[in-house]
């Protein structure tokens, strides 16, 4: 197998040409002979430097609107040829095939197009051929030619043939290669994402180029890295690197505070929610979300859906916490937060998100459809004799967004439009809903006029009883167990009011 080749010929053909002028004179200027087309082969006029067409090798010109180009045996030969191949070097020489040992190409931007609303025509003809084929040609024959399929190689590239006469290595051969591959297999699942909507196949594909390498994952012990473009998500203001377990935060607290239109404060700490209020103004807000539990508090995410002033940041600044987001804040109030310079202050920009979820699970991944409802006093059937005030229904509503994003089981209490207290992650919903109360004692909140939402169907009254014996006046559950009528009868006891909505929110 060959090792160091000097480039005698090069095929460049890129849609960007940024970034390509110091490669191109470099290559003229050791002498390598250039084949272009269309824009690329007038940018390279326009440096005076000297360039063969394509056309004039191939002896065709460009056909059907730019469509057919360099699909020609006489470039593909110059590509695919292997130099310690007598057979190949017959034929190139027999049909006066130059050899190819460098190809410089991008793609048509068809991930651009798409994300800017383009028609389908304009999306269709941004789907490469010419140009994928060469990339994958000139990979695949890496022993013997140099595949450069991104900008953000050109100046390394520049740096080797600089340094190495003209001439590249197996090894770096084989490194561009492997780029290659990753360019045409991401440009080929964006494609198939594209197409993939309309009834579906059943198969796995993602492709994320952007990653960031975290400290570590949920313990030190572990690796973690992030796919994902999170400078679109965030402007970070201020702060260190988020880790794992932040990022893990941030998530639930950016799909929970989407379920909320008011001024609505957040504080989440592992994934749920700890303190949570929607006021009139975002300071009062903040002060009664704090409220429910400033102990679990301490050190948590913090999210709002509203503009952060230097009075609510005057009041949120005596709390150590990890992670502040909002849409946007006061110039003043970023100043205060910045004095301390771990602190993360994020603020959220406009960014679609996916309606999939998916994690590695067994030796596979599994997928599912985001839960993306949420039912409102519309969805509420009243199966007690007693029905809810329109509080009540106000709090239930509220109570059911929260419960949709706390983990299984859980019991959420809410009271005027503040989470009083909530069980979480419990092995039986009898335990949830205890765990809720003794909370809400330990920071002194009264339950009683509370309403209760629960996060699956009672399979026993037991939960009704406990809620109405503890004061609790309004329950939303989804319904569904063979002894629902159970406990809507203890309910009728008790006197209390009861809904179902029919959804069941599980997050385990």
């Amino acid at each position: 197998m060959s090792q160091s080749i000097k480039i005698k010929n090069a095929l460049i053909s890129v849609y960007y040409k940024d970034g390509l002028e110091p490669l191109v004179k470099l290559l003229a200027a050791q002498g390598v002979q250039l084949f272009s087309t269309g824009g690329t082969e007038q940018f390279i006029k326009d440096l005076n430097l000297p360039v063969t067409a394509v056309e004039d090798l191939t002896g065709y010109p460009s056909i059907l609107g730019g469509r057919v180009k360099t699909l020609h045996p006489k470039v593909f030969g110059g590509i695919l040829n292997r130099r310690a191949l007598t057979g190949d070097q017959e034929q190139i020489a027999e049909y006066e095939i130059p050899e190819i040992d460098l190809v410089i190409v991008d793609l048509y931007p068809f991930e651009e197009t798409v994300k800017a609303g383009g028609t389908p025509e304009e999306i269709i003809e941004k789907i490469d051929i010419g140009g994928i084929s060469l990339i994958r040609a000139a990979a695949k024959n890496f022993n013997d030619v140099v595949i450069i399929a991104s900008k953000n190689d050109y100046p390394t590239l520049e740096a080797q043939l600089a340094e190495q006469n003209g001439e590249t290595t197996l090894a770096q051969r084989k490194a561009y290669a492997k780029k290659a591959f990753h360019t045409s297999s991401h440009y080929d699942t964006a494609i198939f994402n594209y197409f993939n909507t309309e009834e579906p196949l059943d198969v796995f594909k993602q492709s994320v180029t952007e990653v960031k390498t975290l400290r570590y994952g949920e313990n030190p012990h572990q690796g973690g890295v992030f796919y994902g473009d999170l400078d679109a998500m965030f402007t970070k203001l201020n702060g260190k690197e988020l880790s794992y377990n932040n990022l893990v935060d941030v998530d639930a607290a950016v799909a929970l505070i989407d379920e909320f239109e008011d001024p609505t404060f957040a504080i989440l700490k592992h994934t749920n929610a700890c303190g949570i209020a929607s006021r009139p103004t975002v300071k009062q807000a903040w002060i009664d979300a704090l409220a429910c539990d400033p102990v679990s508090a301490f050190g948590g995410v913090l999210i709002t859906n509203v503009e952060v002033d230097l009075e609510t940041a005057e009041e949120i600044n005596n709390l150590f916490f990890e992670v502040l987001i909002a849409p946007s804040y006061q110039a003043e109030a970023v100043e205060l937060f910045s004095k301390k310079k771990n602190r993360v202050i994020l603020q959220r920009n406009e960014v679609e998100l996916s309606k999939k979820q998916f994690k590695t699970l067994l030796n596979g991944v599994i997928e599912q459809d985001k839960d993306l409802i949420i039912e409102g006093p519309e969805q509420m059937t009243t199966v007690t004799d007693k029905a809810p005030t329109e509080q009540e229904l106000k709090d239930l509503f509220f109570a059911n967004k929260i419960v949709k994003h706390t983990k299984s089981n859980t019991i959420v209490l809410v009271k005027d439009d503040v989470l009083i207290a909530s069980g979480v992650g419990q092995t039986s919903r009898v335990d949830a809903l205890r765990q809720a109360i003794e909370k809400a004692a330990s920071f002194g909140f009264s339950v009683k006029g509370a309403a209760m939402a629960s996060d699956a169907f009672f399979p026993f009254p037991d939960c009704v009883e406990i809620a109405a014996d503890a004061g609790i006046t309004a329950v939303l559950q989804p319904g569904g167990s063979i002894k629902d009528a159970d406990s809507v009868a203890k309910a009728n006891e008790k006197g209390i009011a009861m809904v179902t909505t029919g959804v069941r929110h599980f997050k385990h």
